[in-house]
């Protein structure tokens, strides 16, 4: 049975921090967000990202997670820097000296990290950064956000100013807990190069990535 560890009042919500065993939880108003048992697919939207750029490359990570992306990002050869913008403080705390710390070695404490606390979308409708990967995780997927307000970060108008943010042959990598074709076309609609990965898990249909060049190479 899970080990409730810590209960927060977060920007979203009830936030819920729980042991089971080993493995680490994280629930979102009664919602499973994520957890610490594989992170085969979040490690991949970061370096599936980066094997398709130059060394040197600055990096968005949106959503820190249980810091899995970030780990993988920090230990690829092409990444130089790494911003993560995360809205919720309970996140970065159990990230930065708490349980989580464990699970990507203390990765915050990297020089070449920036943490940025702010909700991701009004933060990338303000900032005038570039980065030549923007890797987003904040939402089970585009037709299955956390939050209602996200789901215009997939829409036609978010993709634009997404790739508004990106360097020339920058790459937008987004993650989801499952398909969503609709999503897929209006990336190809906006972008001159899509990927659709998917990966298979245990239990459910396969988690999706989903990489998208500004320009062809």
């Amino acid at each position: 049975m899970a080990e409730v560890l810590e209960t927060v009042s977060g920007r979203g919500g009830e936030l819920v921090l729980r042991r089971d065993g080993a493995e680490f939880e994280v629930i979102e108003n009664g919602m499973f967000l994520m957890d610490t048992r594989n992170g085969e697919s979040e490690r991949l939207l970061v370096t599936g990202a980066a094997d398709r750029l130059a060394s040197g490359a600055r990096v968005l990570i949106g959503g820190l997670g249980v810091g899995f992306s970030l780990r993988a990002a920090l230990d690829h050869r092409t990444v130089s820097e790494v911003v993560v913008v995360e809205r919720e403080p309970a996140v970065i705390s159990w990230n930065r000296t708490g349980p989580l710390r464990e699970v990507h070695g203390g990765a915050l404490d990297d020089p070449r990290v920036t943490v940025v606390e702010a909700d991701l979308l009004e933060w990338l409708r303000t900032t005038s950064e570039t980065f030549d990967a923007l890797c987003l995780d904040i939402d089970n997927g585009p037709e299955w956000t956390v939050t209602e307000g996200n789901a215009s970060l997939y829409a036609a108008s978010g993709l634009e100013r997404l790739s508004q943010l990106l360097r020339p042959d920058g790459v937008l990598a987004v993650w989801s807990a499952g398909a969503a074709p609709g999503f897929t076309a209006r990336l190809r609609e906006r972008f001159a190069e899509v990927d659709v990965v998917e990966i298979p898990v245990p239990r459910g249909e396969p988690d999706v990535v989903w990489f998208a060049r500004v320009s062809l190479p």
